[in-house]
């Protein structure tokens, strides 16, 4: 069923709607909304939910539960591809919980998070932007780690992030929602304007085994679910450009490195130099790699996952 949850006048005669599909299965009341498309140049969360929705809608006697799917948070930003709210030029992902007296942003932000709340889980996929590839991976505020590590692993992904960036995401929507008691894991995958099937089919596998976990499916679940690494059994390090240029990359997305192997060169086209040898700093794995070449000084390049060395 189709069901639309905002719908806010535009200028020429338009309508802004924000839609979700909600599955019910033959019982259950259990709830889970996967939600997608704040930011308008991240698309791998929409084979996500084309094809959650395909299996589902083949096999509904073996749902228990509503899976309700949210393809874009961000309509408009989808359509004219721009990575936040056109006109208004603001990070949707910034402004919640939103304000049903604010301007439209504001209420729109409010009218999604009512609509989330009190879901058993929510899962809030993202892209990267159009300069970095992620590895797939979950992040995971530390403030609710203990609570969502457990469910985190279940997802086939490759790297649980726990940070503490608070101050940075008091404002997003998994950050609310949470404050809130509703369990939200966010997913990070690929990079912008993109999509990889391969890590939308990792995704929604684990969205089946997630959901077996909650009693919600009794269908078959891929045997192979990968075990994640936490980040918190090693460190994570940032490597950024000393020098503005352009990359030549020396490795590819989500390989092994060790200390002192050459991740890219920064070099400038005009005099034939090069500016920087990019070396990694420990041995690890790349879990996020600059894919679009031109960078500038303080630009991230790569971050980098190392564990702690046993004794």
């Amino acid at each position: 069923m189709i069901k639309t949850i905002i719908s806010e006048g535009l200028p020429v005669d338009e309508n802004l709607l924000i839609r979700k599909n909600i599955i019910r299965g033959k019982s259950g009341k259990k709830r889970l909304c996967i939600v997608t498309g704040t930011h308008g140049d991240e698309l791998e969360g929409q084979y996500v939910c084309f094809e959650l929705a395909r299996q589902l809608e083949k096999n509904r006697d073996l749902l228990h539960g509503i899976v309700e799917i949210y393809p874009a948070l961000n309509p408009l930003g989808v359509d004219s591809v721009q990575r936040g709210f056109p006109t208004f030029d603001l990070d949707m992902n910034r402004i919640f919980p939103g304000d049903q007296n604010g301007h439209l942003i504001e209420t729109i932000a409010s009218s999604i998070i009512q609509d989330l709340e009190g879901a058993d889980m929510v899962i809030d996929i993202h892209s990267s932007n159009i300069f970095l590839r992620e590895m797939p991976q979950v992040r995971v505020n530390i403030e609710s780690a203990d609570t969502l590590v457990p469910y985190a692993k279940l997802l086939n992904t490759d790297f649980i992030w726990v940070h503490d960036a608070a101050t940075v995401l008091q404002a997003t929507l998994a950050h609310s929602l949470n404050t809130l008691n509703t369990k939200t894991l966010v997913v990070e995958m690929g990079v912008g304007m993109r999509i990889t099937r391969e890590y939308g089919d990792r995704l929604v596998e684990g969205i089946f085994n997630l959901m077996t976990h909650l009693g919600m499916w009794q269908g078959a679940v891929a045997p192979d679910i990968t075990t994640p690494t936490l980040s918190t059994d090693g460190e994570v390090c940032f490597m950024n450009a000393d020098a503005s240029g352009i990359i030549i990359p020396s490795i590819s997305h989500s390989v092994t490195v060790k200390k002192g192997d050459l991740l890219c060169q920064i070099v400038d086209p005009l005099r034939g130099k090069v500016l920087q040898n990019v070396l990694s700093p420990v041995d690890g794995v790349v879990f996020t790699l600059r894919s679009y070449p031109v960078v500038y000084e303080g630009s991230l390049i790569a971050r980098i996952f190392s564990e702690k060395q046993r004794l």
